[in-house]
């Protein structure tokens, strides 16, 4: 008798959907992927920790419950969730404005904005808003990348030169950093920038090797050897050993309420870098992304984030990626890697007392100078200069303006882009592909036909309120100019109709009607655009036997037989 595949059964509870089907077979790759992981993780978490001024292990706690959230409500296999460089910059900014840096009220209001994160997360997740990821165009996001790595650079620069690290607007850091480089510690500059180094050669060697881990470690001994503390090269210092108990934090009200909007930002950011994180590295490339179901486990590891303390947690693309290449099988590597760094914070506490600054510098460093898209910069230039215009306003945003505005006018551009592309749509006229029935946008450079008395045109975009009244001004050009006995709408463009653009469509109808000129719609394919032709009562004036399949069927049920004139 054959034996038949076994086939996984969907849990009945809504927990570890990550780890469904996993098998025991797979242990030896997950321990594997999350050794790795965790060598990786665990410079790069301190030093996220100490960009948004927080203590290592505060980094540590925020790995240790963005990789559990996730693997209990997270739907990809492979995605790696905590600390991240990207969102640290933002709400370390926004915090500042309420409370000193590294103060007991600093993480507490870090603490209550993971929570507000997570329960946002949670929400968009529930109620399946997968939607607001594409808030942000790929050249705002490559912008705002770019953005976030200068606010990196020079936050970090003064710890790996040695030098105090001077306050104001960023563009005023960077000229107060310029007149004292002539004070810099050499021996500091040596360990940050040997850091930078090793890491990018381990990087290009393979992405396997944990060059920031071995860098870190290199870097440690070579202070404690040479005695490098006594020359003025400064290192973490005592680390906690202890795990917090998780607790609300204890603030008031009014700091709740501000901390709302800070939230939405790092929310939305959250969802767009965790949209992209699970459909690049996809569980099941025969499946769509389950991107509802991730913002759940983002939003999880948020909140338990904030229980313990700690900070918002977002989705990596290079840790997850890390997974995927050194083999792993399922969230089990992500977990390992949390046990791993939980041991560490528990026993090996002591170790990190000696880790130079500088180093940690080094690492945010190297993050930096990867998440600037060199590539894609130069692409969209080449393709698009009014899109790379795009690319730098906002990295000038948010270099300029406070960061979390600066964050939010990237937002605004996107949208604001978004609604130019769509405004820009302009009626289109079709033409018959000679001796065939299929009608094609007229182009120059390719020879078509048209009919003495039937117009073919279409609108290659959602008719809105933004273009309704460019589609009405465009058709009523084209009747003055032609005057045609029938007029074909090919509609398999307008996927989506709102209330202004129908009352639009019924006013053409209404003018076509009143001059003599036969309407008809053909290809009208999209549910959501023949859900509002019944909506909006667009067949009390369009007879529904005036709607086809196509345009050949339309023009041969209304006697479309002119004469070719081109």
């Amino acid at each position: 008798m054959t034996e038949q595949p076994r086939r996984d059964v969907p849990l009945p509870w809504p927990l570890l959907r990550s780890l469904q089907g996993w098998r025991i077979s797979a242990l030896p790759a997950d321990l594997a992927a999350g050794l790795t992981l965790a060598a990786i993780a665990i410079p790069e978490q301190m030093a996220t920790a100490k960009l948004g001024g927080f203590t290592p292990e505060t980094g540590f706690f925020a790995f240790i419950a963005g990789s559990l959230g996730f693997a209990l409500f997270g739907a990809n296999r492979f995605l790696s969730c905590g600390a991240d460089s990207t969102i640290t910059p933002i709400f370390a900014g926004g915090l500042a404005l309420l409370a000193a840096s590294g103060s007991p009220d600093y993480g507490s209001l870090a603490a209550a904005l993971a929570l507000l994160v997570g329960v946002m997360l949670v929400l968009a997740g529930g109620f399946k808003l997968g939607g607001i990821a594409n808030l942000l165009s790929v050249p705002v996001t490559v912008g705002f990348l770019a953005g976030i790595a200068v606010h990196i650079i020079v936050s970090q620069l003064p710890g790996v030169l040695g030098l105090p690290s001077p306050g104001g607007p960023t563009l005023a850091r960077i000229a107060a950093m310029a007149g004292e480089l002539g004070k810099a510690n050499g021996t500091t500059m040596l360990i940050g920038f040997g850091v930078l180094a090793t890491i990018t050669l381990c990087e290009r060697i393979s992405a396997r090797i944990p060059g920031a881990l071995i860098a870190l470690v290199a870097s440690t001994l070579f202070v404690i050897a040479a005695g490098l503390e006594a020359r003025g090269v400064q290192v973490i210092g005592s680390v906690t050993g202890t795990m917090p108990m998780p607790s609300i934090p204890l603030i008031g009200p009014e700091q709740w309420a501000k901390l709302v909007p800070l939230a939405f930002l790092i929310a939305v950011v959250v969802m767009v870098q965790t949209s992209a994180t699970t459909r690049s590295f996809s569980s099941d490339p025969d499946h769509p992304a389950d991107v509802d179901r991730d913002f759940l486990g983002a939003g999880a590891g948020s909140l338990l984030a904030g229980l313990f303390g700690a900070f918002p947690v977002n989705a990596s693309p290079p840790r997850t990626g890390i997974v995927v290449e050194t083999g792993g099988r399922s969230q089990a590597a992500g977990l390992l890697a949390a046990v791993i760094v939980l041991l560490l914070v528990l026993f090996g506490a002591r170790l990190l007392a000696h880790v130079p600054e500088a180093a940690l510098g080094g690492v945010l460093l190297f993050v930096a100078l990867r998440i600037i898209r060199v590539g894609q910069i130069a692409s969209i230039y080449r393709a698009s200069k009014g899109e790379f215009l795009l690319i730098v306003a906002t990295a000038a945003a948010i270099v300029v303006l406070p960061i979390e505005q600066g964050v939010a006018l990237g937002i605004t551009l996107s949208l604001l882009h978004g609604i130019w592309s769509t405004t820009r749509a302009h009626l289109i006229t079709f033409e018959r592909v000679p001796e065939t029935t299929i009608w094609w946008p007229a182009h120059p450079q390719i020879k078509g036909e048209q009919l003495s008395d039937i117009a073919v045109i279409g609108f290659q975009a959602p008719l809105s309120f933004l273009n309704a009244a460019t589609f009405r001004a465009d058709l009523q050009h084209l009747l003055q100019r032609r005057s045609p006995r029938l007029l074909v709408l090919e509609a398999s463009a307008m996927v989506e109709i709102d209330f202004t653009a129908a009352q639009t469509l019924r006013e053409v109808i209404a003018l076509c009607n009143r001059d003599g000129i036969v309407f008809a719609v053909a290809r009208l394919e999209s549910l959501r655009a023949q859900e509002a032709f019944e909506r909006f009562g667009l067949y009390d004036v369009l007879p529904r036997d005036r709607v086809f399949h196509s345009v050949d069927l339309a023009l041969q049920k209304l006697g479309g037989d002119g004469a070719v004139t081109s």
